[in-house]
């Protein structure tokens, strides 16, 4: 007998990455007959990084307007200048401490090298957006260029 309410509505990503491993392990074990749909997701991945990069540009645009509307329609603007103030000392605070000793920490514990003495290390993630994915192609970028990754890898 069939569990009813069981199913969880939304898509099936394990299903997913699960497809997306298995087809590029049998377009690899095609050789050369594969290379041609290799050479298209490689295109398409190189198209949406553009589409990316572009967005990652023209979002904070979008977003200084809908601040904007927010802070004309406030009746008390002190408040607003206070608490958002706190918000901005508490975050670039938290910022200094992760980004300057955290991190540094970490990668001198994994590497036993000086962070300082490298920083194409750590890597320079964009400040405009929280989103591992908008920033997914400066921080490939940084890590081929400033660590020298393999392309593959990255």
């Amino acid at each position: 007998q069939v569990p009813i309410g069981t199913e969880v509505p939304g898509m099936n990503i394990l299903g997913l990455v699960m497809f997306a491993l298995v087809l590029g392990v049998a377009l690899k074990k095609l050789g050369p007959e594969g290379e041609d749909l290799i050479r298209f997701f490689n295109s398409f991945n190189e198209a949406t990084m553009v589409l990316v990069t572009w967005i990652m540009w023209y979002v904070p645009i979008g977003i200084m307007f809908l601040v904007g509307s927010k802070i004309v329609e406030m009746e008390d603007i002190m408040l607003l200048v206070t608490s958002l103030g706190k918000y901005i000392f508490a975050s670039i605070l938290g910022h200094i401490i992760h980004g300057g000793i955290i991190l540094p920490l970490i990668y001198f514990a994994t590497t036993r090298q000086n962070p300082y003495l490298h920083p194409g290390a750590l890597g320079f993630i964009s400040p405009s957006s929280v989103s591992s994915s908008a920033t997914l192609p400066s921080m490939i970028k940084c890590i081929e260029e400033n660590n020298g990754v393999d392309k593959r890898i990255s």
